[in-house]
């Protein structure tokens, strides 16, 4: 789990921030800058329901709180975290750009490609930094894998496996603005493809299915997938996606290489087992997202500031933010049209 405030930021002056949206996620940016990060300073929050922002301030020690995060863009501090709904990402980031502010912005950037280029070509004419909160690069298992291939210890990576099941659907209604399960959770999962294996995806095969919610069809999505990649250099990543799993949140990674293999399983409340006469057991994964990637939501905010404080760019850019957008798209693609389909027919990268 993740610790106390200690000192750890590469600088000693500290960044004041605000936190546009003070729900789900915005708190768990917020709790991170105010108990974990000592070098940020969380001055404001907005939220477009009042007493989501009231709350979250109290909570946190967050000394203002609003409805209109234009207060937050015309306010004193150095950079905006925002955790809005996605149909306001990409506006956000062209108006804090404007106002000289640097920018963490949760995933995706936008659904649609061009207002990404455009939130893009604000951020690089203001000079500010942006970050794109792809929070599953900074934990602890998968980082370790990734320093470990870097390392050379399983040689050329051929084969990556990546298992991605939640607890239980999302609500109805988010389903349905919420772009659909490549643009919402397989997201993720393509930003992993690539930053696991350090190499771009070339393309991508869908099958997908209904097996859970029939509410998820009439919705115009699916609840089950399977993706087959292949990267550039031949290799191969299969993913495996499912809204349901009744047995907590399934997170696990296998990276198969040319001279070894190297593999994370499931986070649980403890590492112990029964054995008895009954069998074996032991605890079911951590329940959900929450929990699981605690660590990974202060380690990927204290890079944020880090960067804005030491003038260095963000491992996980913009651009990345675009790129698996551009795979998500090239997935919904190849799911309607039942056929393998390269990436570039959505977007040369």
């Amino acid at each position: 789990m993740a610790q106390s405030k200690q000192p750890g930021a590469s600088n000693t002056r500290s960044l004041n921030l605000g936190i546009i949206g003070a729900g789900r996620i915005g708190r768990v940016h917020a709790a991170a800058l105010a108990y974990h990060i000592p070098s940020a300073n969380v001055k404001i929050i907005s939220d477009i329901r009042s007493e989501a922002a009231q709350e979250a301030a109290k909570e946190f020690g967050i000394p203002k709180a609003c409805e209109d995060y234009q207060e937050i863009l015309e306010s004193d501090v150095e950079g905006v975290v925002i955790c809005s709904s996605t149909d306001t990402h990409s506006r956000i980031i062209e108006e804090a750009a404007a106002h000289g502010k640097h920018i963490f912005c949760e995933k995706p950037i936008d659904l649609d490609l061009q207002k990404i280029e455009n939130a893009l070509k604000a951020v690089e004419k203001a000079g500010v930094t942006l970050q794109v909160g792809f929070n599953r690069r900074f934990d602890p298992n998968f980082k370790k894998i990734k320093d470990s291939i870097l390392a050379g210890k399983i040689g050329t990576p051929q084969i990556v496996r990546i298992t991605s099941r939640d607890p239980s659907p999302p609500p109805l209604e988010y389903v349905k603005v919420s772009g659909g399960i490549f643009l919402d959770m397989t997201i993720h999962d393509f930003d992993m493809a690539r930053f696991i294996a350090g190499e771009e995806i070339d393309e991508v095969f869908v099958h997908g299915a209904n097996l859970i919610d029939p509410a998820i069809e009439k919705a115009g999505d699916i609840d089950t997938a399977v993706v087959s990649i292949k990267y550039k250099n031949g290799a191969l990543c299969t993913i495996d996606n499912s809204r349901k799993a009744v047995y907590g949140y399934d997170q696990r990674l296998e990276v198969f290489g040319s001279k070894g293999c190297l593999i994370s399983e499931n986070n649980t409340p403890t590492r112990t087992q029964l054995w008895d006469s009954n069998g074996q057991s032991q605890d079911l994964p951590l329940f959900f997202f929450l929990q699981r990637y605690t660590d990974s939501y202060v380690a990927e905010m204290q890079e944020f500031v880090n960067c804005v404080l030491d003038k260095k760019k963000p491992s996980c850019s913009g651009n990345d933010g675009l790129i698996a957008v551009v795979i998500g798209l090239a997935a919904k693609k190849s799911y309607a049209e039942k056929r393998p389909v390269k990436i570039s027919e959505i977007r040369k990268l």
